[in-house]
């Protein structure tokens, strides 16, 4: 890859180290910085890396460090690269990039500023990047937006930014924006926030949908910590909360 085109890459941001959440499947958060409404925004996000055998997929990919990427490797090798989340996928080149024989698999309708292509399309109850996965799309959202469901350990949620778990600000946020988070109420448990409803316009029947038909205990999300063991009842307390 020429250098023109390396500098597409996000930089390499401070995140901490591979957690082992369940048996076979890894989180890490690291920091992202974005431009809003002339606002420069500091908070975390999370990579989830699921592993199948020798196979790893990764998750709402957050980029590493050498050393990161490094310990990445020994977990296994990146097979395929998941974007499910109409806001992320800064780093999906980047992986794509280091690892040019894996798959990258998005919703239909996803694209990349940087032209960057899907070698597999994500769709309900079609093929997927492991075993024992299976795809939740909001049908109501303007923009593309999907939950992956791991069957496994109870039932396992994976999301990006339709529903967060952010119970405290982090190190990797700066402190005008924790101090801003807080202010608008947006650390709150398996919270869905006014600023992805009012840029997707999701309608309440997709969250009902989503309760009605996925059975799961744990949630994983790219924003917040793992919630573990409570997730079907704190996300139905959001939905009754959020669209009363």
């Amino acid at each position: 890859m020429s250098t023109s085109q390396s500098l597409q890459f996000t930089p390499v941001w401070p995140h901490g180290e591979i957690h082992e959440i369940f048996k076979d499947v890894f989180f890490v958060t690291g920091t992202n910085k974005i431009h809003h409404e002339g606002d420069e925004i500091q908070t975390s996000r999370n990579m989830v890396i699921i592993r199948n055998g020798s196979q790893l997929t990764l998750i709402n990919t957050v980029r590493l460090d050498n050393e990161g990427l490094r310990k990445l490797d020994l977990l296994g090798r990146v097979t395929h690269i998941v974007r499910i989340g109409a806001f992320h996928g800064r780093d999906d080149a980047f992986y794509r990039n280091q690892y040019p024989t894996s798959l990258l698999w998005t919703l239909k309708g996803m694209t990349y500023e940087t032209g960057l292509k899907s070698d597999r399309d994500l769709i309900p109850d079609g093929a997927m990047p492991f075993p024992g996965c299976s795809l939740f799309v909001f049908e109501t959202s303007k923009l593309p937006e999907g939950i992956l469901h791991i069957g496994r350990e109870g039932g396992i949620l994976i999301s990006c930014d339709s529903i967060q778990n952010i119970t405290s600000t982090d190190d990797f946020y700066s402190p005008e924006t924790a101090r801003s988070f807080h202010s608008q109420g947006l650390v709150k448990p398996a919270n869905i926030t006014p600023i992805w409803l009012e840029a997707t316009h999701t309608n309440v029947t997709d969250f009902y949908k989503l309760l009605k038909t996925m059975t799961f205990s744990h949630l994983l999300t790219a924003h917040g910590k793992p919630l573990k063991n409570t997730a079907l009842e704190k996300i139905a307390e959001t939905v009754k909360r959020v669209f009363p």
